[in-house]
């Protein structure tokens, strides 16, 4: 349908826009981890306290008490480790968020050019055909439901055709994530007008045959019909939201993400044949769709670069740092502003005769963003999105630093620790995710080794290349002075990053018995052991042992839990003392 009236009010749809800016900016990105099979709660016999046995220790009576006495030890742990897992296997999005994200991709699908101008024509049609107010009411309630079995059908589908464990596996494989980053800039140059993304004519009007049948099925057909000819402006949409449901690994995270979607693109189309009189209200079609179309493939760009920087670090090829990363966003930032003010205009745009408020405010926050990140090229934290950009680490100019509470310049001398450990194992493969100021180590045995040395206990930070929470734990909460000094001066730092690809050698390569799975990675490695040995498949996790490997345990005995990411200074401190407090005594 061509777009008649140019300059028409922005307001609806810049709003919507707001909105899904915010939701890019806030990391809707992906995590990972992958998922095993169920927890092993068996126990070693290193866990289990024997009793002294007497001299009449072959005695049927003793061995069978002794026996009884174990079995019910087993249990008491296999009770707790549930109970541990249960609290740690924190997932990086709940359904509820993926459901409000594919709501707020709805939405903004309903304000495109695609999808606007047929909002009338659609319930005119049911009001005109059906003869009488309820039955219109009763037809547009049958359209809308039909559009939400289509889209939550195509997620249930994705989950049947992967499966969970490889849904999980995606976020970290080098393939899919160079394919997604792929996908989304074909998305983002296809909405900024170079082409469109259809669905092949013939199928679009077999369904509008069939759409004329009339009855349910005819109604059916009809919603069908819409989901295949709004594809050229759904399509990048409902592919953004399949991208990341899927790589958070949750079964039902696309059906989910589908229905939050498809249930925000059938509402007004119900809405508005129960109010038909509220159809005045709207603005009328115009130029101001294709600025909402342009504007998302822009942000279809900057989001795109997120996956290509889960490959750089995975798989440790150190171009994509930091700086490129934010140059890249400050330049898409600025043609979105330039673009919002009619600076800049493509062939198939209409001319800006005059600012109106929605957009004037739109171009205001857009280049406000674009000021906020300039800083961040010299290395400012820029926390409110550190999540979503790559570490500070690999910023190849940083004149910021982390405050050190200790006021000490290193809190571990080298010369403490006793050459017989050895250079730190793994240390160079780590260069791009290192927290400044903090000495970490990579190996669990060596680690051990330095803990029993230098009398600490050992903080273990499971951790990911791609793991967005992982980074805003250490921009927001390690940065702090008084963190910072307590993970510095008063633990072995354990970092153990789960999704390196680093080949392990030929002799070290072993068959979980865990999972059943050959373990070829050294992240494989570390993942395997958080699983079996912690019960959790999320990162961060962060556990703290003694010199000898055990959980570190409270006054009353018990095993002090482990902790997913914490968010709350005050907490994580409180979290870190008791290890601290545990160890001294």
């Amino acid at each position: 349908m061509k777009l008649l009236n140019k300059g028409a009010s922005l307001r609806a749809g810049l709003i919507a826009l707001i909105t899904l800016i915010i939701l890019n900016i806030a990391g809707a990105n992906p995590v990972y981890a992958v998922q095993k099979k169920a927890a092993d709660t068996s126990v070693s016999a290193a866990d289990v306290t024997f009793t002294e046995i007497p001299t009449a220790a072959d005695s049927l009576a003793i061995r069978k008490k002794q026996a009884d006495s174990v079995k019910k030890a087993e249990a008491a742990k296999a009770s707790k480790t549930t109970t541990s897992a249960s609290k740690t296997a924190e997932k990086p999005k709940s359904l509820w968020q993926i459901f409000i994200e594919g709501l707020l991709g709805g939405f903004t699908a309903v304000i495109l050019p695609c999808i606007y101008p047929l909002l009338p024509l659609t319930v005119s049609f049911f009001t005109k055909k059906s003869g009488s107010r309820s039955k219109a009411v009763m037809q547009s309630l049958i359209y809308g439901i039909s559009i939400i079995v289509i889209y939550v059908t195509l997620g249930l589908l994705i989950s049947i055709i992967f499966g969970s464990d490889a849904l999980n596996e995606l976020a970290t494989n080098g393939i899919f994530n160079i394919f997604f980053f792929l996908l989304l800039i074909v998305f983002g140059i296809s909405f900024l007008g170079a082409f469109e993304i259809v669905l092949p004519s013939k199928l679009a009007n077999k369904l509008d045959e069939n759409s004329d049948k009339g009855g349910l099925a005819g109604i059916f057909f009809m919603a069908a019909t819409l989901v295949v000819v709004s594809f050229s402006c759904t399509g990048p949409i409902i592919g953004t939201l399949l991208v990341d449901a899927a790589s958070k690994g949750d079964r039902l995270g696309p059906a989910m993400g589908m229905f939050g979607f498809s249930l925000a693109l059938a509402l007004p189309f119900t809405i508005f044949a129960l109010f038909p009189s509220a159809l005045k209200t709207l603005p009328k079609s115009g130029g101001w769709l294709n600025s909402v179309k342009v504007v998302l493939g822009f942000l279809e760009l900057a989001f795109a670069l997120k996956f290509l920087s889960n490959v750089d670090l995975a798989y440790h090829w150190n171009w994509f740092d930091r700086e490129i990363f934010l140059s890249l966003w400050i330049a898409i930032g600025l043609m979105i502003g330039l673009y919002l003010i009619g600076k800049i205009k493509f062939s198939h745009d209409s001319d800006v005769k005059y600012l109106t408020i929605p957009r004037t405010f739109l171009a205001i926050i857009v280049f406000a963003f674009v000021i906020y990140m300039i800083p961040g090229l010299w290395g400012a934290p820029l926390k409110s999105i550190s999540a979503f950009l790559p570490p500070e680490a690999t910023q190849d100019f940083n004149l910021s630093s982390i405050p050190d509470g200790s006021g000490s310049a290193s809190a571990t001398p080298s010369a403490a620790i006793p050459a017989s450990i050895g250079e730190r194992k793994y240390a160079e493969n780590y260069t791009r995710i290192k927290t400044k100021g903090l000495d970490a180590w990579y190996d669990y045995d060596q680690a051990l080794q330095v803990s029993k040395a230098l009398h600490k206990p050992i903080l273990i930070d499971f951790t990911g290349f791609n793991c967005v929470n992982c980074r805003k734990m250490e921009a927001n909460v390690w940065s702090d002075p008084q963190v910072f000094s307590r993970i510095k001066n008063d633990f072995v730092l354990l970092q153990l990053v789960v999704d390196d690809k680093a080949e392990l050698p030929a002799a070290e390569q072993f068959v979980s018995d865990y999972s059943g799975k050959k373990i070829t990675t050294l992240g494989g490695k570390w993942s395997n052991l958080e699983a079996k040995r912690f019960n959790s498949n999320s990162q961060p996790l962060y556990v703290m042992l003694d010199s000898e490997g055990n959980l570190l345990k409270d006054a009353s005995g018990a095993e002090i839990p482990t902790s997913p990411a914490n968010y709350d200074i005050s907490s994580y401190l409180k979290f870190l003392d008791s290890g601290i407090t545990a160890y001294k005594k």
